[in-house]
């Protein structure tokens, strides 16, 4: 989901600020800066900054040279600007495109125009994000998908095989799911799939850690610097998590709720594929099922050669 978007509105002139600002308000989530300096700090504080009106004349660092150093950080590179401004001459229009401006609006505006050709620039913002969205998110649970989870994983892998550090992964299947889907519908199962995603992502805290669906009725949780004492406490949370929410399955041999199995592994990486870890985790997601689902079952800390 794409939240409110925000503007930085950049200017040296309290009245143009204001102006912008009141214009704007009831649409964006507005943000202002008198100067370049403060402009620089603000976008330093809010990488979610959709796009910048910015003036050109300004004391100590004009609006040329504020779009040059957003243009240098890989950060913010992407971030429209328009430039506002009274310098109106062709060359000075030409040397703010060339510089990366996507717009300019020449002083005085008309509040009407503004407000038009900032929808029509926030509109493309709006569907290159959600592009963003869909590429690494699964569309039915709203979680991360299996591309997402495969581009954390080989990163994660890489930084436990420099570090030295541990490396928790989970694979977690929903049990006797097609069982639920023939009998209770696929309407239902879509439910029951979109609660156990929220569930599974409630036990998770840290910036690092990732659920993602893997395929089907399948989950993972992937859980860096984790050792196989916490993995496990998370692991049984997200079980307990999911049969709490009570969904009804009446064809299933493990409870009279929706449940999971889970099995898990805790390893430091080596210069095996990254895929490793997912073969050992599956091997004890079979035992949880095997020994009668909606269970843990973790293996300690396994060697990859």
């Amino acid at each position: 989901m794409i939240d409110q978007q925000k503007i930085l509105v950049v200017d040296d002139e309290s009245i143009n600020r204001n102006t912008l600002s009141k214009l704007l308000e009831d649409s964006y989530e507005i943000l202002l800066a008198k100067n370049g300096v403060q402009a620089l700090k603000r976008l330093a504080d809010n990488p979610s900054i959709d796009l910048i009106l910015l003036d050109v004349m300004m004391p100590e660092m004009d609006g040329y040279e504020v779009l040059r150093q957003i243009k240098q950080s890989d950060q913010n590179t992407n971030i429209p600007v328009i430039f506002i401004t009274s310098k109106n001459s062709p060359e000075d229009e030409e040397k703010g495109l060339k510089l990366g401006a996507i717009d300019y609006i020449n002083k005085p505006f008309h509040p009407i125009i503004v407000k038009l050709r900032l929808e029509n620039h926030l509109r493309s913002v709006r569907q290159r994000k959600l592009l963003e969205v869909m590429v690494g998110y699964d569309g039915l649970t709203e979680i991360a998908n299996r591309r997402k989870f495969d581009e954390a994983l080989y990163k994660e892998w890489l930084q436990s095989r420099r570090a030295g550090s541990l490396l928790s992964l989970a694979m977690i299947d929903v049990d006797f799911f097609k069982k639920f889907n023939d009998n209770h519908g696929h309407a239902e199962g879509d439910i029951a799939l979109k609660v156990t995603a929220k569930s599974l992502a409630g036990t998770i805290q840290r910036p690092a850690d990732l659920v993602a669906r893997y395929g089907g009725e399948e989950f993972v949780l992937l859980l860096p610097d984790t050792d196989a004492i916490g993995a496990t406490l998370i692991a049984e949370r997200a079980c307990a998590a999911i049969e709490s929410q009570k969904i009804i399955h009446g064809f299933s041999e493990a409870s009279d709720f929706v449940t999971v199995s889970i099995g898990g592994v805790t390893l430091t990486a080596t210069d095996a594929p990254p895929e490793s870890i997912i073969k050992i985790a599956d091997k004890y997601l079979y035992r949880a099922k095997e020994e009668g689902r909606n269970r843990v079952i973790w293996g300690g800390s396994e060697i990859i050669m």
